[in-house]
């Protein structure tokens, strides 16, 4: 006589429930983007506020070329400065872009930090855009990175350098300009680099000479011809130029004081609008955004 199989009831309820009940992925829509976009940048702000020894850490370069290279400079300098110009005041807009620099780049290497404690694989697979938390990255960095720049921005007097308002909207308006494009710089980067010693070192390697190179401790004018050639390939060349003229656009000196100690970017002798030079670092760094958009894509 055949023995008749059948099934538990324990076990076939438990087979309807999983056949019943589905997983519902919300669908993507601009409104989460948005959202998870606010997350991300929020999240970088709660990190920033809580680690304030990288705050501390952030300012001690600027503060130190700003104060102790500027002080030391200042009676050597002083033969080649107009009268009345003091050496902090020249580098005082170079400093600014220092303190963003630093800030920016080593905001963006917490995604090598995230990819190594998995907590970027949580981000990848959660259901938004990769473009809103690529976004949220690049505008948390320049936000912390700006307000590092506003901390040396509140040290102008010590460099002579007036309390404008007008100036000083100018100068956060292009700081956050500079942060923006050197996070999306510094995330494109660590898109793809999966070891935090790496991505350190290519920093390193990267940073000092934008710095040197952008014309923040020398001016632009009367430099031999490959280093000319050199700062013209540099991207912060076409912010701190600005800055400078900014800078000595509120200062009592004279026209050709001014036009030596900050002149016009020049290409070919042609001298580049400041408008121009900033429209350069904004596009570059909306480029940049969109090809840390891409390596995120392909991020697995």
């Amino acid at each position: 006589m055949a023995t008749e199989l059948t099934t538990p009831p324990a076990e076939a309820g438990r087979r309807e429930l999983s056949e019943t009940i589905r997983v519902q992925v919300p669908e993507r829509n601009l409104r989460q983007d948005l959202r998870a976009a606010g997350i991300v940048w929020r999240r970088e702000l709660i990190r920033f506020r809580s680690d304030r020894l990288r705050a501390i850490t952030g300012l001690i370069q600027p503060v130190l070329f700003l104060f102790v290279l500027g002080t030391g400079l200042s009676s050597l300098a002083r033969h080649g400065l107009p009268s009345g110009v003091d050496f902090k005041t020249f580098i005082y807009p170079g400093v600014l872009a220092m303190s963003v620099l630093f800030t920016a780049m080593f905001s963006a290497a917490s995604i090598v930090w995230d990819r190594e404690f998995g907590f970027l694989r949580e981000m990848l697979v959660a259901p938004v855009s990769r473009a809103a938390l690529v976004i949220g990255k690049c505008l948390g960095g320049a936000t912390v990175a700006t307000f590092q720049g506003i901390v040396i921005l509140i040290l102008a007097g010590f460099a002579h350098v007036p309390y404008n308002p007008v100036l000083i909207l100018t100068l956060i308006g292009e700081l956050l300009l500079l942060s923006f494009t050197l996070t999306a710089f510094g995330v494109m980067m660590a898109a793809r680099i999966k070891q935090m010693q790496a991505f350190m070192a290519l920093t390193q390697m990267l940073v000092m000479p934008l710095f040197f190179l952008s014309g923040a401790l020398y001016p632009l004018n009367g430099l031999p011809t490959w280093l000319t050639v050199l700062t013209r390939f540099d991207p912060l060349t076409y912010i701190v130029s600005p800055m400078r003229h900014a800078v000595f656009g509120h200062l009592s000196v004279s026209p050709a004081a001014a036009s030596f100690l900050a002149p016009n970017v020049t290409w070919a002798g042609w001298q580049v609008p400041v408008g121009l030079s900033l429209g350069m670092v904004a596009v570059m760094g909306v480029a940049l955004l969109g090809i840390a958009i891409a390596e995120f894509q392909k991020t697995e």
